[in-house]
């Protein structure tokens, strides 16, 4: 038998949301956004097919000038990759390998293990918070010697919850400058909590902070996979060299642009998604469920051991959302039809103890 790495057999695989088919039922797994793309962006696509024989700017170079300007970076601290999580997988590979640890909380996005173990580190997991929290303390105290980098998800996915300012500032005190704290900004878009650490503000103040924004979710392109890191320049050079070669493809790029062309029509959406979020939280607790604020496009249910049957009866009730076995239930916000099915749904499977 071929030699392979014993590590990556012993790996769960990343799984993709549930996926509806014909069946009917309304998609809530994956954190898409809802709306189908802008006709400015869709144009932008068409213009690029009769070119989609070249190879697309391996330096992303039109995007990286916009994306530079916008936060006040040199286009030296901008990399690019197919998708904030194929960044974050540079970020890793670049900064740890066999022997280094990497500290992230627990539960956050299921990518965060996965990846760490592909590039030979150790994952260290840290518990979150009775309030669905990161716990910046006992991360800090979890730092070691082996310790390489950091992540600090913000919003964290799937808990919706945010790291404030103050507290990121007093964990930062508290991080060697050799260690990398990457704050994944996925879901910065959807983030209305006026206390909340913005990534950029850290990147600006300390030497050892990036940072990572994807076009997938408020912007709606996770179909084309196209996200970024702001990095201090030794660690966005390093990036660039272990990143895929020509990973971002020409057609994302036109996207990209044609989407930061058109972010008034795209502010609207994401206003309407995140109001819906609201109206979506306050029927839950009115009818009885006990839901943790969020700050991303997606609430968390946090079921423990009632989660199967939680999940059973949303797929009865043609809900898909995203269970977590013993844990809870992520469920996206998505239109208005399919947030009030979702709610007819919660209160089918609330038990008659409280959830």
């Amino acid at each position: 038998m071929v030699h392979q790495r014993e590590t990556i057999g012993r790996l769960p695989a990343y799984k993709q949301g549930v996926a509806a088919g014909d069946s009917g039922a309304f998609k809530l797994s994956s954190n898409e956004n809802p709306f189908a793309p802008l006709a400015s962006v869709t144009d932008a696509i068409a213009s690029a097919l009769d070119q989609i024989q070249l190879y697309p700017s391996m330096a992303v170079t039109e995007v990286t000038d916009r994306i530079a300007a916008r936060f006040d970076v040199a286009v030296e601290n901008v990399a690019f990759g197919a998708g904030s999580v194929e960044v974050l997988s540079q970020l890793i590979h670049a900064s740890a390998g066999a022997g280094d640890e990497v500290i992230f909380a627990w539960r956050s996005f299921e990518a965060y293990p996965i990846l760490v173990q592909v590039a030979g580190a150790t994952p260290v997991p840290i518990a979150l918070t009775a309030d669905e929290r990161h716990d910046l303390d006992a991360m800090a105290d979890a730092i070691t010697t082996k310790t390489r980098l950091i992540v600090v998800c913000n919003p964290n996915n799937p808990t919706g919850a945010c790291v404030t300012a103050d507290e990121l500032h007093a964990f930062l005190a508290r991080v060697p400058e050799n260690v990398l704290v990457v704050i994944d900004e996925a879901y910065v878009h959807f983030n209305r909590d006026a206390t909340s650490a913005i990534g950029i503000d850290f990147f600006h103040r300390y030497p050892n902070v990036a940072v990572l924004h994807t076009f997938s979710k408020a912007y709606g392109l996770a179909g084309l996979r196209i996200g970024y890191a702001i990095a201090p320049t030794a660690v966005a050079t390093n990036l660039r060299r272990v990143a895929l070669p020509f990973g971002v493809t020409a057609l994302a790029q036109h996207a990209a642009l044609a989407s930061l062309d058109a972010e008034d029509e795209l502010v609207l959406r994401i206003d309407e998604i995140v109001a819906e979020r609201v109206r979506v939280l306050a029927a839950l607790r009115a009818s009885g469920w006990h839901v943790t604020d969020s700050q991303g496009n997606f609430l968390w249910l946090r079921t423990g051991a009632d989660t199967d049957r939680v999940n059973a009866v949303f797929m009865a009730e043609g809900i898909l959302a995203r269970a977590f076995s013993g844990e809870g239930l992520r469920v996206t916000i998505g239109t208005t039809t399919q947030n009030n099915r979702f709610l007819v749904a919660a209160t089918a499977a609330l038990a008659p103890a409280a959830i």
